[in-house]
């Protein structure tokens, strides 16, 4: 991990924890009671994670955003289950959101809730949800993914055929090839990617499993030493020319 990621995450992790505090600080009706007898034991991170899977059940459709926005930041692992959850948020633009923090997270525990979500009312919400099982690479996504090829939005389309090249299964190649004659000339041009990189893993796979070692070039022969060797002709300067050397 480059010094830039990792000042990255730190950055992130560190705004997420301010924001929940101001969370606390601009809602102090959040109940808060059962966590402070155990606040002690808790890190700084995992007490702000609390705060912010509190906030959202928050009665504010902005404030149960920026919270999952917040647990996305800072990739918690503990926010899994809570995100899972609020997935069935009544606010589309905070089911957008939430899909986004389980992308973030990378945590395949979501991929049945992800792959339900291809079913969501909203086309936003299915294309971030497709966008995060392209995060996952989780082959459990595979079906729901295939039957989502056909969506009736583009962006879920495109995002639906990245998510099948990226989770690189062959049984995704006729979906795909039906695809390449989508009336939208950006998805035909997804779904060759798709195929490409699907074809590509296949390669390196079988390549991988019976190697062609390069033969070992023939060594040229040394040359042979002269045994007799032609004397100088010239041995001893001429005479003459002495004055050349001077």
């Amino acid at each position: 991990m480059s010094p830039l990621t990792v000042f990255l995450r730190t950055l992130a992790k560190s705004t997420a924890i301010f924001l929940g505090a101001g969370v606390i600080f601009l809602n102090p009706t959040l109940d808060l009671a059962g966590s402070r007898a155990v606040t002690a034991q808790k890190s700084p991170a995992e007490t702000a994670a609390d705060v912010l899977i509190g906030a959202l059940k928050d009665s504010d459709a902005g404030v149960r955003r920026q919270a999952a926005h917040s647990l996305g930041q800072m990739r918690s692992a503990r926010a899994v289950p809570a995100l899972i959850d609020a997935m069935k948020d009544d606010n589309a633009e905070v089911r957008a959101q939430v899909m986004w923090a389980l992308a973030e997270t990378e945590d395949r525990r979501a991929t049945p809730a992800l792959a339900a979500a291809l079913k969501d009312s909203d086309p936003k919400v299915r294309a971030r949800a497709a966008s995060a099982l392209a995060e996952f690479e989780d082959p459990a996504a595979l079906d729901a993914l295939i039957a989502a090829v056909r969506d009736s939005n583009v962006d879920v389309r495109k995002n639906v055929i990245r998510a099948l090249g990226q989770i690189g299964d062959a049984r995704a190649l006729p979906a795909l090839t039906e695809a390449m004659k989508d009336a939208d000339a950006s998805v035909r041009r997804q779904a060759i990617l798709a195929i490409a990189e699907i074809s590509d893993g296949d390669d390196d796979h079988h390549g991988s499993a019976h190697p062609h070692p390069m033969p070992m070039p023939h060594p040229m022969p040394m040359p042979m030493p002269n045994p007799n060797p032609m004397p100088n002709p010239n041995p001893h300067p001429n005479p003459h020319n002495l004055r050349n050397w001077r």
